[in-house]
Parts: C-alpha cells; structure tokens; sequence
C-alpha cells in the first residue's frame, strides 16, 4: 500500500550524489534506488562497477528471452562480461547508452528525469545510470526477459533462471587471472 512517504510523478528527489531527478514515472523505481548504490561506489573509487537488474521491459522487446542487455562506459568491461558470458552460457548483447541516450533523460526542472521516450528505453535507462558512475568503469546488464524459463536450458530448470551468477562468477574469476 502506497503511503504519504512515496514519490508522486512531479517530485524531484535527490540523489546520494546530490543529482537532482524529476520522478515522471513512479515504475521506474529500479532505477533509483540502482543511481544510489552506483554513486556509492563510485564514491568508493573502486575499480569497476557491474551492476544487474530486471530493469526495463524494452530490453525484453528487443533481444527477448534469450540474452541481457550489456551497457557500459568502458570498452575493456564490456569485452570482460562478453568474454565470461561466453564461458557462462549465460548470453549478453552489447546495446548502446551514449549522449544520444542521456539527452532522452533531461529535464526541464531538475539534473534528470527517471524516465525517457518510449524510443530506446533500456538504452535511456543504462544512459541514466551512467551518470552516477562518473569516471569509474561501469556496465550496467538488463536481464528482463532471462529472468525466467518456460522451458529447460542445460544449466537452468524451468522458473527462475538464476541469471547473471554464473556471469559475474566467470567475470570475477578472469579479473583474477590478471
């Protein structure tokens, strides 16, 4: 039950990092609290931020259920995550989230708004989330749509698909091999 502490489209919050956002869709709220946790680390200076969510359902429209999208600053990073995807069996698909992308989420009242056109959407949203990775090497994974299988795959029963642990394990694991 929503109570008299929600955000309402119109608010503006602001962010860990003192980004302000003009809040136009009250489901986007992923994405808000992901702007907080990144800017944190960021914060923290650490050498590369992953983060994975069910973020949109336009990553779902565009590449189904059968790869997440991969969105990142960083050419090396992405490189990385195809590479352990690739050892994984979990897939990813490289999809861009550069200035074009970030001019969806301007607003007119504040740093940014949660939410751009209906053109692009998990390119618009990773674009969104960049911003509060600053300089840090960033990717952002949108596994909407591989979340969940309707039929077994070799290393998944039907239902949750666990998505994205044998991922990250592999990434790991190859920045230990450096």
């Amino acid at each position: 039950m929503p109570s008299a502490t929600s955000f309402r489209p119109g608010d503006i919050v602001k962010t860990y990092n003192g980004k302000t956002v003009e809040i136009q869709n009250t489901d986007a709220e992923g994405r808000m609290v992901l702007c907080d946790a990144i800017a944190l680390a960021a914060e923290k200076k650490v050498d590369a931020i992953v983060d994975i969510a069910t973020l949109t359902g336009a990553c779902m429209v565009a590449l189904g259920k059968y790869k997440a999208g991969l969105m990142s600053n960083n050419d090396e990073v992405i490189e990385q995550l195809q590479g352990a995807a690739k050892v994984s069996g979990e897939a990813v698909w490289h999809l861009p989230s550069s200035d074009e992308y970030l001019d969806e989420m301007k607003s007119k009242i504040a740093d940014l708004k949660n939410i751009g056109s209906r053109w692009g959407g998990a390119s618009n949203a990773a674009a969104f989330l960049g911003q509060f990775a600053g300089e840090i090497p960033w990717a952002h994974i949108d596994m909407a749509g591989v979340d969940l299988f309707e039929s077994p795959k070799s290393f998944s029963a039907i239902g949750s698909s666990g998505y994205g642990v044998r991922l990250l394990t592999a990434y790991v694991r190859s920045l230990c091999k450096k």
